[in-house]
């Protein structure tokens, strides 16, 4: 769709990670395309989550290379990876609890308006995705009042909102309910339709056979 960045493939090669008396990450190669669900499947422990933090930019790998579209590139921060239209989320949720949906989508963008936040825009744009993806996220909600599926939601807007091509899910479901996880599946196939690449991190192997 217009305005995703062109992620047509992205692929990591001989990734190595090592920690003090660990080896995380063992000479590992992955590769996703566009409109794909590849899932991670793994016990606690494996590496999923290392691997995927270390595409987003929170780890850096000690050997091996990232490519995308063919093209090597270095990712050193998440604001690397969010300019190339990666977008990560986490097991546990980063969102504001005393604020509203909107200014928790809107906290730390650029503003037009100097000190002013872009809040009126930012609302409009959230009806947009929501709209779009089926997402029932209402920009004026207080994110404290939200259920747990529903702050999911809030986290997925703030991804697409900064135009994320490719998403990791870090054990999306871990924390929802049967009827959660059905939405969010409904959610993430509407997100293939259009386009977007999906990173599916779990260990629950009856998830990974129906989403990816």
């Amino acid at each position: 769709p217009t305005g995703l960045p062109a992620i047509e493939s992205l692929a990591m090669e001989g990734i190595v990670k090592r920690f003090p008396g660990v080896l995380a990450c063992d000479a590992v190669d992955f590769d996703i395309r566009r409109g794909e669900v590849h899932a991670l499947l793994g016990e606690n422990g494996a590496g999923k989550s290392t691997l995927m933090k270390i595409l987003y930019g929170l780890y850096h790998q000690d050997e091996g290379r990232v490519l995308l579209n063919g093209e090597t590139v270095e990712i050193r921060t998440p604001t690397d990876a969010i300019n190339l239209g990666i977008g990560m989320i986490h097991q546990h949720f980063m969102l504001v609890d005393t604020l509203t949906v909107t200014e928790n989508v809107a906290l730390g963008l650029p503003s037009s308006r100097g000190a002013l936040l872009d809040l009126d825009r930012v609302a409009a744009r959230i009806r947009e995705l929501s709209a779009t993806y089926r997402l029932n996220v209402h920009p004026d909600a207080s994110v404290w009042a939200l259920a747990v599926g529903e702050r999911q939601r809030v986290e997925i807007i703030k991804a697409l909102y900064r135009g994320a091509a490719l998403l990791i899910l870090d054990e999306p479901t871990a924390v929802l309910t049967p009827q959660e996880v059905d939405d969010l599946f409904r959610i993430l196939r509407r997100m293939t339709q259009d386009g977007h690449s999906l990173i599916f991190i779990s260990h629950k192997l009856h998830e990974v056979l129906d989403i990816s």
